[in-house]
């Protein structure tokens, strides 16, 4: 019998063990399917959190108690969708994406999803955008899934516009594995890790890419 190194070191057991884990607790419907799928049919990046993440993403925002909710970087709108699901009747998510096409795609998909009530898509570049959504504020939970070089402008946005307890989370912290790289968007991806752990009672959490999840400690 191979021991337990062994077991977690076969990458084939590895791929069929999240195939498993992806289908029992993180089970596409056919609209979270139809998100899901989007970029591929529609010659998008397919760089959309798996669905572990998302439902990850949903739960936390629930256990939150999130009512109002900013997301930078929609693509095909299969994370707002996790997010609408599991916020309650009255909660709002405002999600920003800079190419017209995927603003498109994400509108679509999230009408046929039946949550087009509760999701507000913003085109253009995130940074302006953020600073005219400053007045629907303070938010209950960011959620960070775009341009790594402008994370650390995302994470200080999110510390100022949160309230106290707020909900951060950040995909692809780990940079692709390039965060320790000597380039302007590693740095900015590491300042934005310790930025972050100052201002929030925070973990990065192992995922493929790293995920970041914190809470907003109290304004000294």
């Amino acid at each position: 019998m191979a021991d337990e190194s062994s077991r977690r070191g076969d990458s084939y057991g590895t791929e069929a063990i999240l195939e498993f884990v992806h289908k029992v607790h993180s089970g596409h419907d056919e609209f979270l399917q139809r998100a899901f799928d989007a970029p591929a049919l529609h010659d998008m990046p397919p760089i959309q959190v798996s669905p572990s993440e998302g439902k990850l993403l949903g739960l936390l925002i629930r256990l939150s108690g999130a009512k109002k909710v900013v997301e930078v970087g929609t693509l095909a709108g299969y994370s707002a969708l996790w997010i609408a699901r599991h916020l309650p009747p009255e909660g709002h998510i405002w999600t920003i994406e800079l190419e017209p096409k995927h603003v498109d795609v994400a509108q679509s998909t999230l009408k046929a999803a039946g949550v087009a009530d509760r999701v507000t898509i913003l085109e253009g570049p995130a940074l302006g955008i953020l600073e005219i959504l400053v007045k629907h504020g303070p938010f209950d939970a960011v959620f960070v899934d775009a341009d790594k070089g402008n994370y650390d402008h995302y994470g200080r946005w999110a510390a100022k516009n949160l309230r106290v307890g707020g909900l951060l989370v950040a995909d692809n912290a780990f940079y692709f594995k390039g965060l320790m790289d000597d380039t302007p968007e590693a740095a900015a991806m590491r300042r934005f890790h310790q930025e972050t752990a100052r201002a929030f009672d925070s973990v990065c959490i192992p995922t493929p890419d790293g995920m970041v999840v914190g809470l907003l400690k109290l304004r000294s």
